[in-house]
């Protein structure tokens, strides 16, 4: 019975008390879905509690890697504060579109609102404008096409590209000696990714990076471990990998087994708990945290806002930090991160 007891006290403090709205730092694009556009940052003040426990359903493409799963966190954590019920669906990877439009279809017929982080960006095209006919549809994390979204709770992963690259290339500025780059971009098919390689190519286009090989593939730990192997048996000089944060975790485990980790560099261009722990112990240089657990607080008030009509912001994403090893210390690591304790969680009722 004390066990109990502690466990319970120990949830009670684990999830935040609903006195006092919460405030998140944000960029808000003033045009709305439009990244190219004027921007500002500001502070967006969250609901305290929904007017009626609406019901929200919420469809990622994959629950594989810890990014997600500090979405789910933050969605879990936003939708018990306001007092909705929260529906969680995933997709199992970036190849499923299908079994993605089929669950959102599915999904959304019991609910007030859909928020989907998206597997394509313009696959779900015509399933999002039919779902969003009737009710709204906010997009998290993945950009994705305009038709039928009410809202963006999302970053720029241009930007996020573009950071690492410009991180790296203040350490191998133009002019320096050539530094020869593995590119791991992700999959093609992800929405993300096409953004992510833009704003990387930008980002690198006044350093010396000779990129010597590039490798498309599912964000999948056991496919990016593959993609690792492939490049170093293809090029021996390698001198950087630089990839998700998936392919950082593949590729820590992999130098260290093949005695290489003082010889080739890491950097991701997400942040995850892998990427907090390597940077940590140096085995990872940066990574831009794009705070995964603020998304999908973000994407759940958005959602309630919109069904209730009073959503004035409609699309904001957390500002983005460059992480290494000298400010490691200083991150928000509960706005980035999921708790310890936290699993999977498809369901707040």
């Amino acid at each position: 019975m004390l066990t109990a007891a502690l466990a319970g006290a120990a949830l009670a403090l684990a999830w935040p008390s609903t006195a006092g709205a919460a405030e998140w730092p944000v960029t808000v694009w003033l045009k709305p879905f439009d990244f190219s556009g004027p921007s500002e940052d500001t502070t967006y003040t969250a609901l305290e509690r929904a007017q009626r426990p609406w019901s929200v359903c919420a469809a990622y493409p994959h629950l594989k890697d810890s990014y997600w799963l500090s979405v789910n966190y933050g969605m879990v954590e936003h939708a018990r504060r306001l007092g909705i019920r929260l529906q969680v669906v995933e997709a199992g990877g970036y190849p499923n579109l299908d079994r993605q439009i089929a669950q959102v279809k599915e999904c959304a017929k019991s609910a007030d609102a859909l928020i989907l982080g998206a597997v394509s960006f313009d696959g779900l095209t015509p399933a999002v404008r039919e779902i969003g006919a009737r009710i709204p549809v906010i997009a998290a994390v993945n950009d994705i096409a305009d038709d039928g979204i009410a809202a963006k709770a999302l970053v720029s992963w241009r930007d996020m590209g573009r950071v690492i690259g410009e991180s790296f290339a203040r350490m191998h500025p133009k002019g320096s000696r050539p530094v020869k780059v593995a590119w791991f971009p992700g999959p093609r098919e992800a929405g993300w990714v096409k953004f992510v390689e833009q704003g990387f190519r930008e980002g690198i286009a006044e350093s010396s990076a000779d990129v010597v090989a590039v490798k498309w593939g599912d964000t999948g730990f056991e496919a990016q471990h593959l993609l690792v192997e492939e490049v170093l048996e293809e090029r021996a000089d390698v001198d950087y990998i630089i990839g998700s944060a998936v392919t950082a975790d593949a590729a820590v485990s992999i130098l260290r087994a093949r005695g290489l980790e003082n010889r080739i560099e890491i950097l991701a261009d997400y942040f995850t708990h892998g990427t907090f722990r390597a940077i940590k112990r140096g085995r990872v240089k940066a990574a831009p945290t794009d705070a995964p657990v603020v998304q999908g607080r973000l994407a759940v008030d958005m959602a309630v806002r919109t069904i209730e009509g009073s959503l004035t912001v409609r699309h904001a994403g957390p500002r983005i930090t460059v992480v290494d090893f000298s400010t490691i210390d200083g991150v928000a690591v509960d706005d980035s991160l999921a708790p310890a304790w936290f699993t999977p969680t498809f369901a707040v009722p």
